[in-house]
């Protein structure tokens, strides 16, 4: 064999390890972001303060930790590095651990203001679950919508913890958070619910919910319409 033709044979080993490697962080930072959801659902339920838990707190940082270090090991790998940076700067962003520089320079914030900076990392959270489900498929609409479809899960769920936390005390409609929950899915599938929301916050959701299902919705249509040409011709499988 020539130096050509095994360089050449030797070339995808690399790409392959890189690919495992980006395969781990995206695990890791899924692990992270489920257990992230389980401390603050803990948290909301039971009407804990999270600045004062400092489990909480030192968890959160290090998980913020771990996805910015996520970040720069896939730029480190980047074939076109600018490119990355132009496409995930925002990862980063969403993974500085502002709860705890709030908490460190004693920034006063509304509790309501607070409760939100909690699902700041959560973001990045959802984007690594969406990637990890996307992998499941070799066929991109496939990936796409199954990515969507944990985007809208994520969405209904952080908007109703958000929601609950907000309106259980002003809110007489709002006895459970089951009570959020169904508001949540109802509002994002923009058939609405008999459920007003009297907080600035609680407003802004009712707002955002529905817009966010008029964007996502339509791509169902997208993906069935593919689906249904690609199995009503003979030979082409998933």
């Amino acid at each position: 064999m020539s130096q050509t033709a095994a360089n050449t044979a030797a070339a995808p080993k690399p790409r392959r390890a890189v690919d495992t490697l980006e395969w781990v962080m995206h695990t890791i930072v899924l692990v992270l972001s489920v257990l992230l959801i389980v401390f603050i659902s803990y948290d909301t339920f039971r009407n804990h303060n999270f600045l004062t838990n400092h489990a909480y707190m030192t968890f959160q940082f290090w998980v913020c930790v771990v996805f910015v270090l996520d970040f720069f090991i896939e730029l480190i790998f980047a074939p076109d590095k600018w490119s990355y940076v132009r496409r995930r700067f925002v990862f980063l962003i969403i993974s500085i651990p502002y709860l705890n520089l709030v908490n460190y320079l004693d920034i006063t914030l509304s509790p309501e203001a607070l409760y939100f900076v909690r699902f700041i990392p959560l973001v990045r959270g959802a984007l690594a679950l969406s990637i990890v489900f996307g992998y499941f498929s070799s066929n991109a609409v496939t990936s796409f919508f199954m990515s969507y479809i944990v985007i809208i899960i994520m969405l209904v769920y952080f908007c109703s913890l958000i929601f609950y936390q907000c309106e259980q005390a002003v809110n007489p409609q709002v006895d459970t958070y089951w009570t959020a929950l169904w508001w949540a899915a109802m509002n994002m599938s923009t058939v609405g619910c008999y459920i007003n929301a009297m907080t600035v916050e609680g407003r802004v959701i009712a707002v955002v919910l529905p817009i966010a299902g008029m964007i996502i919705f339509p791509l169902f249509t997208v993906y069935l319409t593919d689906y249904v040409k690609r199995h009503s011709r003979p030979g082409i499988k998933e």
